[in-house]
């Protein structure tokens, strides 16, 4: 059982995670959710569309302007208490390495600390188990917040996957994080090349046989690009692609910026597994 805030999941019920970029500068959508309103919207188009978490960003991932931990805190404490209000049965999940920042968030009403920069501060896990919150643990190849990798190798990049994410997980449950609120993550991107995430990808059914549940952002990341030499605003399809692949080898949470599609992805590979029936069965039964 997969718990977070208010929610329970099943094992077979897999989870879509939609980004809300509280930035200026965030590589897909340039800041179209930076503003209170259109981020708002947002969240309610996603909610509607089937997403269970809202993922608020403060910080782009890549490189660009300075943005201190004030900052990130004002772009996303007073977001996080408004969504709670309006939303309150929708899962909060913040994008954040910092514990002054995650602690703030907490204060707010956020439900999960999406560490997408692997334990950088090691203090954002002791503010999960402080507030009782979940915690994504997430493999960066030991790179530091907003760097690109350059040159990285590994000997077997999942198994330093694996060594990273368990151990951070297997730390955030001793340090009192509740264990049915820990998700791990392979970091598609993130210290890696685009050969290092597309293993990752063929091989998640070795995180999925870790018992813990397997988080998965995917979404029109530069490995898809790089795969089929698109922009970013062409990634869609190999996206989705990479979706199906994730589900069917195992993958729980699916965090990603077009909802409707990957609900329509996830539910027909749930389907042909054999874990959701078909919507309708007219097909030659009239």
């Amino acid at each position: 059982m997969l718990r977070l805030g208010r929610r329970e999941f099943g094992t077979h019920e897999p989870v879509i995670m939609a980004i809300v970029n509280r930035t200026p500068d965030s590589f897909y959508d340039a800041g179209a959710t930076f503003h209170d309103e259109p981020a708002l919207a947002r969240v309610e188009q996603a909610v509607a569309e089937g997403a269970a978490i809202i993922d608020i960003g403060g910080v782009k991932a890549g490189p660009g302007d300075e943005v201190t931990a004030e900052e990130e805190a004002r772009r996303t404490v007073g977001f996080v208490a408004e969504v709670r209000r309006r939303f309150p049965d929708v899962v909060i999940s913040v994008d954040t390495w910092r514990h002054e920042v995650g602690e703030a968030v907490c204060e707010a009403g956020a439900d999960l600390l999406n560490d997408a920069w692997g334990g950088v501060d090691p203090r954002l896990a002791e503010v999960a188990a402080r507030y009782g919150v979940g915690l994504v643990c997430t493999h960066a190849g030991g790179a530091q917040p907003r760097t690109r990798p350059h040159r990285v190798t590994y000997d077997d990049v999942m198994a330093d996957i694996l060594r990273v994410t368990v151990g951070l997980a297997e730390r955030a449950v001793a340090l009192g994080v509740p264990r049915e609120s820990v998700l791990i993550d392979p970091g598609h991107d993130f210290g890696k090349n685009t050969r290092h995430s597309l293993e990752a990808t063929r091989r998640l059914d070795e995180m999925v046989a870790t018992g813990w549940p397997v988080l998965v952002s995917l979404s029109n990341k530069d490995f898809v690009g790089e795969s089929l030499d698109k922009p970013v605003k062409e990634r869609v399809v190999g996206t989705l692609a990479t979706t199906a692949v994730s589900a069917w080898l195992g993958a729980r949470v699916y965090r990603v910026h077009e909802v409707a599609e990957t609900r329509q992805v996830l539910d027909m590979v749930a389907s042909i597994a054999g874990w959701r029936p078909p919507a309708v069965t007219r097909r030659g039964l009239a």
